[in-house]
């Protein structure tokens, strides 16, 4: 008489009968395996042996066995020729459901890690991601990838350095263990990158770029690290030497440093397209004036930082104070002017 079995079942149970299956004979490569396929199946209303072949680089034959392996253990799969394989409907491994709208969310959640996270990271959350959406019912996974191939996101800017495909994992590991890192890093100053041991505090994205705030032992005090521009990372055994507190209220003392009153007169036709920018720039306030928007700002970095962004629209603006900004601004576009009949 056949072993009657519920639809829904504990993950451990399942997870220890095919254990128990493949023991003695294969390796714990193979069961890690085994339990990755059991929950794309889950996680796919459809799924082709080729598919999972390409997945873990193995042969067509190996994902066949593995099947096989799972059908022993009592995992309900259909198959069709030529279709792929599919779980019984009603069968489930955790008792959790989603609405179409949290499931919806996850393929934002997804494509944002991809892009705006490193390889390390992104890699770990696309197999939680396989493990979340396993637990979907049939319309909610139908939902989810009827939009995972009609959404795409693409980053403004590079956001990491290609020879450093694992920073976010190792500053996080850093910070929850306490540990310092080792940095060659690239500032805007320096030729060539330098060599910095840092106690990471926090990690902050901000302007379309991941910065790390942290102690530097080189200049010994905080200083802000854009990945971008770190071109080597690796663990040291050294421990933390200070306590940091929380990044928020280092942020916040980088908040209360002196700042300059600007106000400027922006044209209604470009006001508009500088909304999204001007955050980053200290805004405070604005106030329409027939056919131009008067802005007010309370900036950190007027030299620099606001001077060179106002020039991306200064030709429909004017400046009302400072007079200093007024001048920094003639003074680079004059240097432009004369690099450009050099």
């Amino acid at each position: 008489m056949s072993k009657k079995r519920s639809p829904i079942l504990g993950l451990k149970s399942y997870l220890w009968e095919i254990a128990h299956t493949i023991m003695g004979m294969d390796t714990a490569k193979r069961f890690d395996r085994i339990v990755a396929i059991l929950i794309q199946l889950q996680y796919k209303r459809i799924v082709k042996a080729q598919e999972l072949a390409d997945r873990f680089d193995v042969s067509l034959r190996t994902i066949y066995r593995d099947i096989r392996t799972l059908e022993a253990s009592g995992v309900p799969i259909v198959s069709e020729a030529g279709v792929g394989y599919t779980i019984m409907e009603g069968y489930r491994l955790p008792p959790v459901m989603f609405t179409r709208e949290e499931a919806g969310s996850f393929v934002a959640a997804e494509k944002l890690m991809q892009k705006f996270t490193d390889k390390s990271l992104g890699a770990y959350h696309e197999s939680a991601m396989f493990k979340l959406k396993s637990v979907l019912r049939g319309k909610e996974k139908d939902w989810v990838e009827a939009l995972e191939s009609q959404v795409s996101i693409v980053p403004g800017q590079v956001l990491f350095n290609e020879k450093v495909p694992n920073a976010l994992e190792i500053l996080f590991e850093s910070i929850a263990e306490r540990k310092q890192v080792f940095l060659k890093y690239e500032s805007l100053r320096e030729e060539t990158p330098s060599e910095r041991r840092i106690e990471p505090v926090g990690l902050f994205h901000e302007n379309g770029f991941w910065y790390i705030l942290g102690y530097c032992h080189l200049r010994t005090d905080y200083r802000h690290f854009r990945t971008d521009r770190i071109h080597k990372i690796a663990r040291t055994s050294l421990d933390f030497l200070l306590e940091h507190g929380t990044i928020e209220e280092h942020r916040k003392k980088r908040e209360e440093v002196a700042k300059t009153r600007v106000r400027i007169l922006v044209e209604k036709s470009v006001a508009k397209y500088i909304q999204a920018g001007r955050k980053y720039y200290g805004f405070i306030s604005e106030e329409v004036k027939g056919e131009q928007v008067e802005m007010t700002f309370m900036t950190t970095d007027m030299k620099n930082g606001f001077a060179r962004w106002y020039l991306m629209f200064g030709d429909y603006a004017t400046i009302i104070e400072p007079e200093a900004l007024r001048e920094r601004v003639s003074d680079i576009l004059k240097k432009s002017q004369e690099m450009l009949t050099a």
